[in-house]
């Protein structure tokens, strides 16, 4: 009697254990079933009219692949995009840097009330309050650098050497002082404030915005000459943080130089000789102080490329004739000379051009040296 997992017949002969080994060799896993283009209707699908047995399934072609290489590189570029976009968004990320505003200036000539004291550099510092000042750069003095909430202990310090060597260039150099060069000067500008820079030393204005006394300390090399290196100097520098993307540095000295004429018997100023001059020799050296205040700015660009940008300078200058035009260059009275009665040049309030009124100033008697 055969067994329920025998045929009817029993096992045929020959084949041991029946035809089940014949086939053994063909397996029918799980991803052959998957991989069939041939897939079998249900029984309920069969149950329909005219329904097949079987239906092809959709398998790879070289179409549908592109399609879905395609939109595998669209959501690939879509998501490189948006995550630019998100970077460049992003709130700790710092503004894109603002282009530099031009100069505003002001000079200010300080009469004297009397006549120029004169004689010897060393005797005139020791009488005068430069007595105290340091000479050349060293008076020029960096304060401690500190960590502001945007910028770096290195970044503030950064700004401050740069506004250093802006005073030392513009202030000190004798090269610049003589009116014989300004790339020392403009090397440290930045570019967006060249043009300005170059139309003030080439046709300056007391408009302003182009003194070149504005950006630099000069004198007519015709008219006079340093009669001792080592300028006098002293002063502050202060910084603050302006925002996420700029640190203000405001500088204040007070610059102290010993000036004689250009040639011995040169008359330097309007004036003749007074009377009360005629025991002072003709080649003495005076004292001449100018005092500016500058007001820097700086960008991360500035602080990258070692440049500034200089918003505000106000500048004090004595003994000087209220008359004299100090926008191309400082017009010192020397040794024996006194200030004439005449008032600054005359402003016309219809002039809607120019930005600044013409100013002077009164040299107090206790900033010249005893006489």
């Amino acid at each position: 009697m055969a067994g329920r997992g025998d045929p009817p017949e029993g096992t045929p002969e020959g084949l041991p254990g029946g035809g089940e080994d014949e086939y053994r060799s063909v397996v029918f896993d799980e991803s052959f079933v998957r991989a069939a283009r041939l897939q079998e209707y249900s029984a309920e699908e069969r149950m329909g009219d005219h329904a097949r047995a079987v239906r092809t399934r959709p398998g790879w072609s070289a179409g549908t692949g592109s399609k879905q290489a395609f939109l595998l590189v669209l959501l690939i570029a879509l998501a490189f995009g948006t995550a630019i976009y998100m970077g460049v968004r992003h709130p700790n990320q710092p503004p894109p840097a603002q282009p530099a505003g031009p100069l505003r200036s002001t000079v200010v000539p300080l009469a004297p009330q009397g006549t120029v004291p004169g004689g010897e550099p060393a005797e005139l510092y020791a009488d005068s309050p430069a007595v105290q000042f340091r000479p050349g750069a060293a008076g020029i003095t960096l304060p401690a650098a500190v960590r502001t909430k945007n910028f770096s202990e290195s970044q503030v310090m950064t700004a401050l050497t740069i506004a250093k060597d802006y005073l030392v260039e513009s202030s000190l150099d004798p090269d610049v002082l003589s009116g014989a060069a300004a790339r020392p000067v403009r090397v440290l500008l930045d570019p967006d404030q060249l043009q300005q820079f170059d139309q003030s030393l080439a046709a300056p204005a007391n408009d302003g915005r182009h003194a070149a006394t504005g950006w630099l300390v000069r004198f007519d090399p015709a008219q006079v000459a340093l009669a001792d290196p080592e300028v006098r100097v002293q002063g502050t520098l202060q910084v603050r943080d302006a925002g996420p993307n700029a640190l203000e540095v405001i500088s204040d000295h007070t610059f102290t130089y010993a000036l004689r004429p250009a040639a011995a018997g040169a008359v330097a100023g309007p004036d003749p000789p007074t009377a009360s001059a005629g025991e002072q020799h003709a080649d003495d050296a005076s004292l001449f102080t100018v005092r500016r205040e500058l007001h820097f700015r700086f960008d991360r660009d500035d602080l990258r490329t070692h440049r500034a940008e200089l918003l505000f300078s106000y500048v004090q200058a004595g003994p000087m004739a209220c008359s004299a035009d100090p926008s191309d260059s400082l017009q010192p009275l020397l040794a024996g000379r006194r200030a004439t009665a005449d008032g600054p040049a005359g402003t016309d309030p219809y002039e809607t051009d120019r930005t600044a009124a013409a100013l002077c100033g009164v040299l107090a008697p206790d900033a010249q040296p005893l006489p």
